[in-house]
């Protein structure tokens, strides 16, 4: 992997890059502590892998501002390795998804990201919206009236707040402000202390207390695999949604590598595998970030406050944390989708529908976007085996593909209609594609002969023509 130095990246937008970076940060404590106590992982322990991941891709990474930690995707797949086998083939798994990723980036598994549609794509970011939605109003069940009016009253701020002034991003004041409110114990406030114990001691570099067999190996590969593919799906999915934001474009090959690389590093630390957080990286892209300073802000501003300013830290209330992420929710979600599904075709919707339900009712990514490239395929080839047919006099001209879906249909047309007077076929606008098209045009020749009439064919192109060739050569 090689690093070039961009003034650019890191210094173009200082200011901004700082501020949201300072804010992001902030967003990622109660999501990475939250997926940390899931995973069964110590919350100190998971902020410092997000510290890592954070610096790492901010370094190496092929899309400036989007944002890599300790992501609650991740930490889903893990549960079952660390309840079975411990903490220390967690982090065994973690170091070769990292080696699995930076293979597989080399490898240029960026180049399958050309086969998701964007019915597929779509279905990813309102997934994960409400995904990120849901996350924060379960948390506000047996809460008091304070804390819903904190949350409310965050909402309304962070939508107010950009008309008065966006010298400072909103989440920023909102913060800061909510954070002196609930100082005050008459209002009862939950706070980020309150969500998990933070003691733990910060880890060291080191290698994981596991055997190095082949037994090993087999516990953790099928973790440390699925780790990969979550991990590379999320965030090469997130990456094109902060292009977009952004007006610009990233490096999908080189992100992989970075992922990877983060992983490997981090792994060596003793933490959690992480990827691409949509809601962080949205919430860096509002507050301003652009360039790799907001990330490398953010990462650098976590560890500040795992390590000196503690005691700030645990005062923030998760109150106005939900209220902003509620908000980044419904700023992730692609409204435009649903205005224009009446516009578009059913079996798009259904392919947008299909992911977001499975994505949501699993909480698993790789199954829900492997179910909605599998529906696209499926779609891709009913609509590819359709062939026309055009008459004209004495001559039917064909359109579409011929290959082994569409053969038994090209052929029961001539089976099952009466072609007496069809003396010539028109295959200019056909493409034959493979040995079962060949087959199929075969047969349908032999039928003419059978019944003895004749039969011309015209517009071969020379594509076609040579498929021909080729596999008479090998019969």
């Amino acid at each position: 992997m090689i690093l070039q130095f961009n003034r650019n990246e890191w210094f173009g937008n200082i200011k901004n890059d700082i501020l949201g970076g300072l804010v992001t940060s902030i967003a990622l404590i109660p999501e990475v502590i939250g997926f940390a106590i899931i995973a069964g992982v110590n919350p100190m322990t998971a902020l410092f892998a997000s510290f890592i991941t954070l610096t790492v891709t901010s370094i190496t990474g092929g899309r400036p501002a989007m944002v890599s930690a300790a992501a609650g995707s991740m930490a889903l797949v893990m549960v079952t390795l660390i309840k079975t086998h411990g903490l220390e083939y967690m982090i065994a798994a973690t170091i070769l998804t990292g080696i699995i990723q930076l293979i597989l980036g080399y490898l240029g598994i960026h180049q399958l990201m050309k086969f998701i549609s964007k019915p597929v794509m779509l279905g990813f970011v309102n997934a994960l919206a409400i995904l990120i939605f849901l996350a924060q109003v379960q948390q506000l069940d047996n809460k008091n009236l304070a804390t819903y009016g904190m949350v409310g009253g965050t909402i309304a701020l962070m939508y107010l707040l950009p008309r008065i002034t966006k010298a400072i991003p909103p989440a920023l004041i909102v913060i800061i402000a909510m954070t002196i409110i609930s100082l005050n114990p008459v209002f009862g406030l939950q706070t980020v202390g309150d969500l998990g114990d933070m003691s733990g001691a910060l880890p060291f570099l080191g290698l994981p207390s596991v055997p190095f067999t082949f037994e090993t190996l087999r516990i953790i590969f099928p973790t440390a695999l699925a780790l990969s593919m979550v991990g590379l799906i999320e965030s090469l999915l997130t990456l094109p949604l902060i292009n977009d934001m952004t007006d610009s474009t990233g490096d999908n090959q080189r992100e992989v590598k970075a992922q990877g690389l983060a992983n490997i590093v981090t792994g060596f630390f003793g933490g959690p595998a992480g990827c691409a957080m949509i809601g962080q990286a949205v919430i860096n892209v509002k507050s301003g970030g652009r360039k790799r300073l907001s990330t490398l802000t953010a990462g650098l501003s976590l560890l500040l406050m795992i390590v000196a300013l503690k005691g700030i830290m645990i005062q923030i209330p998760t109150a106005a944390l939900i209220g902003i992420m509620i908000t980044v929710a419904f700023e992730t979600f692609d409204w435009q989708s649903v205005k224009t599904i009446r516009k578009n075709s059913l079996a798009e919707t259904s392919i947008m529908l299909v992911t977001i339900a499975i994505v949501v009712y699993t909480h698993n990514l790789a199954i829900g976007i492997f179910a909605g490239v599998l529906l696209s395929m499926i779609v891709f080839f009913a609509k590819a085996s359709t062939l026309e047919f055009s008459a004209q006099g004495d001559t039917i001209e064909i359109s579409g593909q011929l290959f082994f879906a569409s053969a038994a249909s090209f052929i029961a047309y001539f089976e099952t209609n009466d072609l007496q007077q069809v003396t010539t076929l028109d295959l200019s606008r056909v493409h034959l594609w493979d040995e079962s098209g060949v087959d199929a045009l075969h047969t349908v020749i032999d039928l003419y002969e059978k019944n003895k009439q004749p039969l011309t064919i015209i517009g071969v192109t020379t594509t076609n023509e040579k498929l021909v060739e080729r596999i008479a050569a090998l019969r």
